[in-house]
Protein backbone atom coordinates (compact mmCIF):
# COMPACT_ATOMS: atom_id res chain seq x y z
CA UNK A 1 0.00 0.00 0.00
CA UNK A 2 1.34 3.42 -0.96
CA UNK A 3 2.20 5.87 1.79
CA UNK A 4 1.13 9.52 1.61
CA UNK A 5 3.75 11.89 0.25
CA UNK A 6 5.51 13.93 2.93
CA UNK A 7 8.13 16.67 2.71
CA UNK A 8 10.75 14.18 3.83
CA UNK A 9 9.83 11.58 1.21
CA UNK A 10 9.62 14.31 -1.44
CA UNK A 11 13.20 15.33 -0.67
CA UNK A 12 14.42 11.71 -0.65
CA UNK A 13 12.72 10.98 -3.98
CA UNK A 14 14.10 14.18 -5.53
CA UNK A 15 17.64 13.23 -4.50
CA UNK A 16 17.32 9.75 -6.05
CA UNK A 17 15.80 11.24 -9.21
CA UNK A 18 18.68 13.72 -9.60
CA UNK A 19 21.35 11.03 -9.20
CA UNK A 20 19.91 8.84 -11.97
CA UNK A 21 21.10 9.12 -15.58
CA UNK A 22 18.81 11.22 -17.75
CA UNK A 23 19.06 10.75 -21.50
CA UNK A 24 16.06 11.72 -23.64
CA UNK A 25 15.83 11.53 -27.45
CA UNK A 26 12.65 13.64 -27.15
CA UNK A 27 14.71 16.61 -25.94
CA UNK A 28 17.48 16.38 -28.55
CA UNK A 29 17.92 19.80 -30.16
CA UNK A 30 15.24 21.40 -27.98
CA UNK A 31 16.31 24.89 -26.96
CA UNK A 32 13.06 26.02 -25.33
CA UNK A 33 13.81 25.96 -21.61
CA UNK A 34 10.12 25.94 -20.71
CA UNK A 35 9.54 22.81 -22.82
CA UNK A 36 12.49 21.04 -21.18
CA UNK A 37 11.31 22.08 -17.71
CA UNK A 38 7.76 20.87 -18.35
CA UNK A 39 9.06 17.52 -19.66
CA UNK A 40 11.23 16.92 -16.57
CA UNK A 41 8.53 18.11 -14.21
CA UNK A 42 6.08 15.60 -15.68
CA UNK A 43 8.67 12.82 -15.35
CA UNK A 44 9.15 13.61 -11.69
CA UNK A 45 5.44 13.95 -10.99
CA UNK A 46 4.83 10.52 -12.56
CA UNK A 47 7.55 9.14 -10.28
CA UNK A 48 5.77 10.55 -7.24
CA UNK A 49 2.42 9.14 -8.37
CA UNK A 50 3.99 5.71 -8.82
CA UNK A 51 5.47 5.69 -5.31
CA UNK A 52 3.03 7.62 -3.12
CA UNK A 53 -0.54 8.67 -2.68
CA UNK A 54 -0.27 12.29 -3.73
CA UNK A 55 -2.54 15.07 -4.90
CA UNK A 56 -1.23 16.50 -8.16
CA UNK A 57 -2.18 20.10 -8.74
CA UNK A 58 -3.58 21.91 -11.73
CA UNK A 59 -4.05 25.53 -12.74
CA UNK A 60 -7.08 25.83 -10.46
CA UNK A 61 -5.12 24.61 -7.42
CA UNK A 62 -2.21 26.86 -8.34
CA UNK A 63 0.69 24.64 -7.23
CA UNK A 64 1.97 21.24 -8.34
CA UNK A 65 1.84 19.38 -5.02
CA UNK A 66 -0.91 20.84 -2.84
CA UNK A 67 -0.80 17.90 -0.40
CA UNK A 68 2.66 19.07 0.74
CA UNK A 69 2.07 22.73 -0.15
CA UNK A 70 4.91 22.77 -2.68
CA UNK A 71 5.48 23.83 -6.27
CA UNK A 72 8.05 22.24 -8.59
CA UNK A 73 10.41 24.48 -10.58
CA UNK A 74 12.79 23.11 -13.22
CA UNK A 75 15.29 25.49 -14.81
CA UNK A 76 18.58 25.58 -16.72
CA UNK A 77 21.83 26.39 -14.93
CA UNK A 78 22.57 28.84 -17.76
CA UNK A 79 19.76 31.11 -16.56
CA UNK A 80 18.15 29.73 -13.41
CA UNK A 81 14.82 31.49 -13.38
CA UNK A 82 11.12 30.89 -13.86
CA UNK A 83 7.83 32.69 -13.41
CA UNK A 84 4.92 32.31 -11.03
CA UNK A 85 1.52 33.95 -10.61
CA UNK A 86 1.41 37.38 -9.00
CA UNK A 87 -0.89 37.54 -5.99
CA UNK A 88 0.18 40.64 -4.09
CA UNK A 89 3.21 42.80 -3.27
CA UNK A 90 3.23 41.08 0.12
CA UNK A 91 4.83 38.00 -1.51
CA UNK A 92 8.02 39.96 -2.08
CA UNK A 93 8.30 40.56 1.67
CA UNK A 94 6.81 37.42 3.24
CA UNK A 95 7.33 34.84 0.49
CA UNK A 96 5.20 33.15 -2.13
CA UNK A 97 3.01 31.35 0.42
CA UNK A 98 4.19 27.83 -0.44
CA UNK A 99 7.40 25.80 -0.61
CA UNK A 100 9.51 25.35 -3.75
CA UNK A 101 11.26 22.22 -4.98
CA UNK A 102 13.92 23.52 -7.34
CA UNK A 103 15.70 21.40 -9.97
CA UNK A 104 18.57 23.05 -11.88
CA UNK A 105 19.92 21.10 -14.87
CA UNK A 106 22.73 21.32 -17.39
CA UNK A 107 21.59 20.01 -20.81
CA UNK A 108 23.97 18.67 -23.45
CA UNK A 109 23.03 17.17 -26.82
CA UNK A 110 24.75 13.86 -27.58
CA UNK A 111 25.22 13.97 -31.37
CA UNK A 112 26.27 10.33 -31.54
CA UNK A 113 23.17 8.95 -29.81
CA UNK A 114 20.82 11.73 -30.96
CA UNK A 115 19.65 12.29 -27.39
CA UNK A 116 19.80 15.06 -24.84
CA UNK A 117 21.68 14.30 -21.63
CA UNK A 118 20.64 16.19 -18.51
CA UNK A 119 22.74 16.47 -15.38
CA UNK A 120 21.22 18.04 -12.31
CA UNK A 121 23.80 20.44 -10.90
CA UNK A 122 21.63 21.67 -8.03
CA UNK A 123 18.42 20.68 -6.28
CA UNK A 124 16.96 22.40 -3.24
CA UNK A 125 13.83 22.44 -1.13
CA UNK A 126 13.07 26.05 -0.22
CA UNK A 127 10.64 26.49 2.64
CA UNK A 128 7.94 29.12 2.14
CA UNK A 129 9.56 31.44 4.71
CA UNK A 130 12.65 31.77 2.47
CA UNK A 131 10.82 32.43 -0.83
CA UNK A 132 10.74 36.22 -0.41
CA UNK A 133 12.95 38.69 -2.30
CA UNK A 134 16.49 38.91 -0.91
CA UNK A 135 17.18 42.62 -1.42
CA UNK A 136 13.73 43.69 -0.21
CA UNK A 137 13.85 41.66 3.00
CA UNK A 138 17.50 42.53 3.62
CA UNK A 139 16.73 46.23 3.26
CA UNK A 140 13.76 46.00 5.63
CA UNK A 141 15.75 44.10 8.25
CA UNK A 142 18.62 46.62 8.01
CA UNK A 143 16.21 49.54 8.52
CA UNK A 144 14.63 47.87 11.54
CA UNK A 145 18.08 47.01 12.89
CA UNK A 146 18.92 50.74 12.81
CA UNK A 147 15.77 51.59 14.81
CA UNK A 148 13.90 52.60 11.68
CA UNK A 149 10.25 53.56 12.04
CA UNK A 150 7.11 53.05 9.99
CA UNK A 151 7.81 56.08 7.76
CA UNK A 152 11.23 54.65 6.91
CA UNK A 153 9.59 51.37 5.88
CA UNK A 154 6.95 53.13 3.73
CA UNK A 155 9.67 55.15 2.00
CA UNK A 156 11.73 52.04 1.36
CA UNK A 157 8.78 50.11 -0.10
CA UNK A 158 7.96 53.05 -2.38
CA UNK A 159 11.60 53.29 -3.50
CA UNK A 160 11.54 49.58 -4.34
CA UNK A 161 8.51 50.22 -6.61
CA UNK A 162 6.46 47.47 -5.03
CA UNK A 163 3.24 47.01 -6.99
CA UNK A 164 0.20 48.34 -5.14
CA UNK A 165 -1.49 51.59 -4.25
CA UNK A 166 -0.76 53.82 -1.26
CA UNK A 167 -3.26 52.00 0.96
CA UNK A 168 -1.71 48.59 0.21
CA UNK A 169 1.82 49.90 0.88
CA UNK A 170 0.75 51.42 4.20
CA UNK A 171 -0.99 48.22 5.30
CA UNK A 172 2.13 46.25 4.39
CA UNK A 173 4.30 48.67 6.40
CA UNK A 174 2.02 48.16 9.43
CA UNK A 175 2.38 44.40 9.10
CA UNK A 176 6.17 44.68 8.81
CA UNK A 177 6.37 46.77 11.98
CA UNK A 178 4.25 44.20 13.85
CA UNK A 179 5.89 41.12 12.32
CA UNK A 180 9.28 41.61 10.63
CA UNK A 181 10.03 39.19 7.76
CA UNK A 182 12.89 36.71 7.63
CA UNK A 183 15.57 37.01 4.97
CA UNK A 184 14.39 35.64 1.63
CA UNK A 185 16.72 33.98 -0.87
CA UNK A 186 15.03 34.55 -4.22
CA UNK A 187 15.29 37.49 -6.59
CA UNK A 188 11.73 38.46 -7.49
CA UNK A 189 11.28 40.90 -10.37
CA UNK A 190 8.10 42.90 -10.84
CA UNK A 191 6.00 41.88 -13.84
CA UNK A 192 2.47 40.77 -14.66
CA UNK A 193 3.79 37.48 -13.34
CA UNK A 194 6.58 37.42 -10.78
CA UNK A 195 9.89 36.45 -12.36
CA UNK A 196 11.86 34.32 -9.91
CA UNK A 197 15.63 34.03 -10.12
CA UNK A 198 17.50 31.35 -8.18
CA UNK A 199 21.24 32.08 -8.54
CA UNK A 200 21.58 32.89 -4.85
CA UNK A 201 20.17 29.48 -3.90
CA UNK A 202 22.26 27.64 -6.52
CA UNK A 203 25.46 29.31 -5.33
CA UNK A 204 24.68 29.09 -1.61
CA UNK A 205 27.77 27.97 0.28
CA UNK A 206 26.65 28.25 3.88
CA UNK A 207 23.90 26.33 5.65
CA UNK A 208 20.65 28.29 5.92
CA UNK A 209 17.65 27.16 7.95
CA UNK A 210 14.68 26.73 5.69
CA UNK A 211 16.74 25.72 2.64
CA UNK A 212 17.56 22.03 2.18
CA UNK A 213 20.41 21.42 -0.27
CA UNK A 214 19.35 18.11 -1.81
CA UNK A 215 22.35 17.83 -4.13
Amino acid sequence: MKQPLTQSSLITTARAFCLESHSYPELFGVTDGKAVGTFIEHKFRHRLEALFTVEIGNSALGIDLPSVDADIKVTSVRQPQSSCPFRSARQKVYGLGYHLLLFVYDKRDDQHNMAATLKFVSCAFIERSRTADYQTTRGILEILGRDGNRDDIVGFLQDRNLPGDEIAINLLADEIMDSPPVLGYLTISNALQWRLQYSRVVNLAESVSGIVRII
